[in-house]
């Protein structure tokens, strides 16, 4: 006798290009396969057979092209990928509409938001957003995993970030306010947090300018770096503005005695973050960094996958 398949996840929306192309129920749901992922890799590894992603950067890229690249390939899918500048050479729209002539999804890691929004309006295959200027939903998705692996759940937590209001605390603040988690944002004046983001939250949101009152409490504390890829002429300014900044020993004191440290990588150590921080044992940067694998492996699934394979 057969036994039948369980259905893969399916988003209601076709595309990825922001945390909110997945509701709060697909967000759990994410969760949950990337975990069930995570213990039974071998059940999904035929899941996107003869299936091709393109995998667009514009950035460089340690773990999200590694990640991605391995999570294609360990389900049984293959990935092209293409570094520089897209719609210089030709037009965005020309690109997408020759890429969805060939592949089965794309990926892309770009300057601007914008960019991606413009190859899913033109592309008719999927398009997920590998992190642009204004969010990095695969990093928080990860993210999201890890804290519920630590705690076990994540309603009535409080996550802390200090630092730069940028993509990566753009999209914590979506996803833990939805899961059910307070959100506090320390950061110097002039970097806070788009008012138009903040009301997106669905939750508790405490802004201020001081690290010890946003970090007080808080069951996970996170940090990026202070000048982000495409900011570099701002560097020796911003290394000014954020030397009140740094996620210390001494402010992570001030954390709940369960917190653990969490940073989206790459780290500069001795800014944001000293090297006792991210050495320390409750520090879980690299199983955030592990979680990136699991994570990207669901959202495909949800996306692009046909079959759970045994």
């Amino acid at each position: 006798m057969t036994a039948t398949m369980p259905q893969v996840l399916r988003l209601a929306h076709p595309n990825f290009t922001r945390d909110l192309d997945a509701t709060t129920d697909e967000l759990h749901s994410l969760i949950d396969l990337a975990a069930e992922v995570k213990r039974n890799p071998g059940r999904y590894s035929k899941a996107l057979n003869g299936k091709a992603l393109a995998l667009l950067f514009e950035k460089p890229s340690l773990r999200t092209r590694v990640t991605f690249e391995l999570a294609i390939q360990q389900l049984g899918g293959f990935a092209i990928v293409n570094e520089g500048r897209i719609g210089v050479r030709e037009p965005l729209k020309d690109v997408a509409r020759n890429l969805d002539r060939w592949v089965d999804g794309i990926v892309a890691r770009t300057y601007t938001q914008q960019t991606v929004d413009d190859l899913a309006l033109w592309a008719s295959v999927p398009v997920i957003n590998a992190l642009s200027d204004m969010w990095h939903p695969c990093q928080a998705l990860a993210d999201m995993q890890t804290v519920r692996e630590r705690f076990g759940e994540t309603r009535g937590l409080k996550l802390a970030f200090v630092g730069d209001g940028n993509n990566v605390a753009s999209s914590l603040l979506l996803n833990a306010t939805r899961l059910g988690m307070r959100f506090a944002i320390a950061t110097p004046p002039g970097y806070a947090l788009p008012a138009e983001i903040v009301a997106m939250a669905e939750g508790e949101v405490e802004i201020t300018n001081d690290p010890v009152t946003a970090v007080r409490g808080a069951q996970v504390v996170y940090t990026d770096v202070w000048t982000s890829m495409g900011d570099e002429h701002e560097a020796t300014r911003r290394l000014a503005d954020f030397a009140g900044y740094q996620v210390n020993d001494e402010l992570f004191a001030h954390a709940a005695p369960e917190a653990v440290f969490m940073h989206c990588l790459p780290a500069h150590r001795g800014e944001e973050v000293t090297d006792s921080v991210m050495e320390s044992p409750r520090a879980v940067v690299f199983a955030e960094a592990e979680n990136r694998l699991h994570a990207q492996k669901a959202l495909l699934l949800a996306l692009l996958g046909t079959e759970r394979s045994l």
